[in-house]
C-alpha cells in the first residue's frame, strides 16, 4: 500500500485495475462530502450557525460591513442565497442590517457584538484547511488535481446546476 492510502483496502487489492482505481474515488470523494456534513454538524451543535452562515460572519469580521452582493462574492454563493442566510442570522442576532444611504434599497449588513465574539471564536471553516494543505503542494500537483476536479464536475455537469 502506498504511502498516499488513507484506509486499508484489504490484501491482494490492486489499485492498478480501473474498477479498484474508481472505487477509490468514489470512497475519497464520499470522505470529502462526509467531513463536509461532520463540519456543518459539529457547527450546529456547538455554535448553533451553519457552514455558509459561519462563512457569512468571517467575511464581515474580516472585511467589516458589508452589502449582500459582497458578501455572496466573498462567500460564492448566490445573492438571494444570501438573503436567506443574513435573515436567519439576524434571528440570531449575530448580525443587523443598516442603511448608510437616502436610496432605502441600500444596505450593509455588520456584526452585532455576539456575532463579532462568534467569530472570533468559532472553528475556521473546513475550506481553510484545504487551502492549508494545498498551499504545501507543488505547482504540478496543484494543475494535476485541477485538472481532475474539472474532468469529475464535467462528468455532473455541474456547471449547469444552480448553486444554493
Amino acid at each position: 500500500m502506498s504511502s498516499r492510502d488513507t484506509r486499508p483496502l484489504g490484501e491482494g487489492v490492486n489499485l492498478d485495475q480501473p474498477l479498484d482505481l474508481i472505487r477509490e474515488i468514489i470512497y475519497q470523494i464520499r470522505r470529502l462530502m462526509q467531513a463536509g456534513e461532520l463540519y456543518t454538524k459539529e457547527l450546529n451543535k456547538k455554535y448553533q450557525v451553519s457552514a455558509p452562515q459561519l462563512n457569512c460572519l468571517l467575511a464581515l469580521y474580516e472585511n467589516g460591513p458589508l452589502s449582500p452582493s459582497q458578501i455572496a462574492r466573498h462567500i460564492m454563493v448566490r445573492s438571494s442565497t444570501v438573503t436567506g442566510i443574513i435573515d436567519r442570522l439576524e434571528q440570531k442576532g449575530l448580525v443587523r442590517r443598516t442603511r448608510v444611504s437616502p436610496d432605502r434599497r441600500v444596505i450593509t449588513i455588520e456584526l452585532t457584538e455576539a456575532g463579532q465574539h462568534l467569530a472570533q471564536n468559532a472553528p475556521p471553516p473546513i475550506q481553510q484547511k484545504i487551502v492549508e494543505g494545498l498551499k504545501r503542494l507543488r505547482k504540478e500537483e496543484l494543475e494535476r488535481i485541477v485538472h481532475s476536479l474539472n474532468q469529475l464536475t464535467h462528468m455532473l455537469d455541474v456547471q449547469d446546476m444552480e448553486v444554493e
